[in-house]
C-alpha cells in the first residue's frame, strides 16, 4: 500500500482515515477538495488536473476521495489499493450534517478560504443534501469501479461500518512493507 484512495460518500469520514494512514506509514495525504477549490466562492483551481497528475505520478501518496470527474479514471489507474468506506445513510448523514452545522455556525474556513453558508443548505449541492441525494449513486459508482477490468491490480477493502474500519486499523491496517 503505497498509493492510496479512500472512497466513499460524504461524511463517510475518508479524510480523517486519509489523515491517519498518511501519519502512520509516512505517506503524504492529499485532501482533494483543498486541491480543487482555491478561492473565494468556492473558486476551482484551473492547475487542477495537472496537480493531481503530478501527484498521482509519485511513487507515494494518499488521496481522500472518489475523485472528480477529471481525475478519476487516473487516481483509479495509479492507485495501488481503495479503501471504500461504504457506510449505510444512517452512519454519514449525522456526521455531515453535525460538520455543516459546525462550520456554519462557527464560520470555520474550509477550502479556499471559502466558509459554509446557511443560504448554502438549500442548494443541491450543499454536503448534507448531497450525502442524502448521491449516497445510493455513488455506492453503485464505487462498486462497478471495484470490479472493473480496468483497474483489476488494484486492491479493494471494503468497510461497511465504521467498526471494521477500527477493526482494521487496530490489527495493523495491513502493516506498510
Amino acid at each position: 500500500m503505497r498509493r492510496i484512495l479512500v472512497a466513499g460518500i460524504t461524511g463517510a469520514g475518508k479524510s480523517t482515515l486519509a489523515r491517519t494512514l498518511g501519519e502512520r506509514f509516512g505517506l503524504p495525504f492529499h485532501e482533494m477538495d483543498a486541491l480543487h477549490f482555491t478561492g473565494p466562492g468556492w473558486a476551482v483551481n484551473p492547475e487542477f488536473g495537472a496537480e493531481v497528475a503530478r501527484i498521482a505520478a509519485g511513487p507515494a501518496w494518499i488521496f481522500d476521495s472518489f475523485g472528480y470527474p477529471e481525475v478519476r479514471d487516473l487516481l483509479w489507474e495509479q492507485a495501488d489499493t481503495v479503501l471504500w468506506l461504504d457506510y449505510p445513510k444512517r452512519v454519514v448523514l449525522p456526521r455531515v450534517l453535525r460538520r455543516s452545522l459546525r462550520r456554519t455556525l462557527l464560520r470555520e474556513r474550509v477550502f479556499g478560504g471559502n466558509r459554509e453558508k446557511l443560504t448554502e443548505w438549500f442548494s443541491p449541492d450543499h454536503p448534507v443534501r448531497w450525502a442524502w441525494s448521491q449516497h445510493a449513486t455513488r455506492r453503485a459508482d464505487i462498486g462497478r469501479r471495484a470490479h472493473d477490468p480496468r483497474f483489476a491490480p488494484l486492491q479493494v477493502i471494503r468497510f461497511a461500518t465504521p467498526a471494521e474500519t477500527a477493526a482494521w486499523l487496530a490489527g495493523g491496517a495491513g502493516q506498510q512493507p
